[in-house]
């Protein structure tokens, strides 16, 4: 986990790749890796385009059909987590409580299966630090799996009272967790949201605490009733978003498609036209 966080400020939104046909990129300036699209943008034919790092792009309901899973699975991730967690604020003989306790281990499978797919679709333009957080998720599943027919199974314990009782599965379930970290650390950095960089300290202090014992069961409570409703509002407030913004700029992904000679021709009909362009304004003072 503490090699993830040190490398988690290298974060930033981005997009699935896409075929490319040309770029005609008229920027000029550094590259600079944003989170969101570029505001610079133009209507033709009704198709809205934005100005990229490498040339144009727009939005197709490729890019519409995966935001809206990325979100949906967040969403899920977050209801399911919330449901599950209220357990721990109801009395003993409450009936809801009792339902949900019957269906938690299967409301625990549906949440990270959902947050796998999230994952699967969010957009980081470094490649590498997506798959991070994927294979911090496939081990977190295969811990949890682990953890259920190893030893909460024989123990005729579900996983999830299971690991509330023994602090130290914390290990095997715990990297799931720090991906969906990872994810709301990527959210809070690039779209400046509270209630995503709050979650970045909530979840690891409430199962850092939970895995050493040295936290009170009244503040694992209230950190987790702050995870409960921090999350709630973050996976929310994802449909609020302009889709653009979960897209980011299109123009890198489609340039990083391309093969390496590809990408060195637009670089070097980039640098020619920036060339152009400064000689144009020398003549032109």
């Amino acid at each position: 986990m503490a090699l993830l966080l040190s490398s988690l400020p290298l974060l930033l939104s981005a997009t699935a790749p896409r075929s490319i046909r040309s770029f005609s990129a008229k920027r000029r300036g550094p590259r600079i890796l944003l989170c969101k699209a570029q505001s610079s943008s133009s209507k033709t034919d009704a198709v809205q385009v934005y100005n990229g790092v490498y040339g144009p792009w727009s939005i197709d309901s490729t890019d519409v059909r995966e935001v809206f899973l990325y979100r949906a699975g967040l969403v899920t991730s977050a209801a399911t987590f919330v449901a599950v967690a209220s357990t721990a604020f109801l009395p003993e003989d409450n009936v809801v409580k009792s339902v949900i306790s019957t269906y938690q281990d299967l409301l625990f499978s549906i949440g990270a299966g959902s947050l796998g797919v999230s994952l699967l679709l969010i957009h980081i333009y470094v490649t590498p630090l997506k798959r991070a957080l994927q294979v911090l998720w496939t081990v977190g599943v295969a811990g949890s799996i682990l953890v259920a027919s190893n030893f909460a199974t024989p123990a005729d314990r579900g996983l999830v009272e299971f690991v509330v009782e023994n602090p130290a599965a914390v290990w095997a379930v715990g990297p799931l967790f720090a991906a969906l970290t990872g994810l709301v650390f990527k959210e809070g950095l690039c779209y400046g949201k509270l209630e995503a960089a709050l979650l970045f300290f909530v979840i690891p202090s409430l199962l850092l605490g939970h895995l050493s014992g040295a936290m009170d069961d009244n503040v694992k409570q209230g950190l987790l009733a702050a995870w409960m409703g921090l999350f709630a509002v973050f996976a929310g407030r994802k449909f609020t978003q302009p889709i653009k913004d979960d897209i980011g700029d299109k123009s890198i992904f489609m340039f990083n498609a391309l093969p390496k000679s590809e990408q060195e021709a637009v670089l070097r009909s980039r640098a020619m036209q920036e060339m152009q362009e400064n000689n144009t304004d020398r003549s032109n003072p």
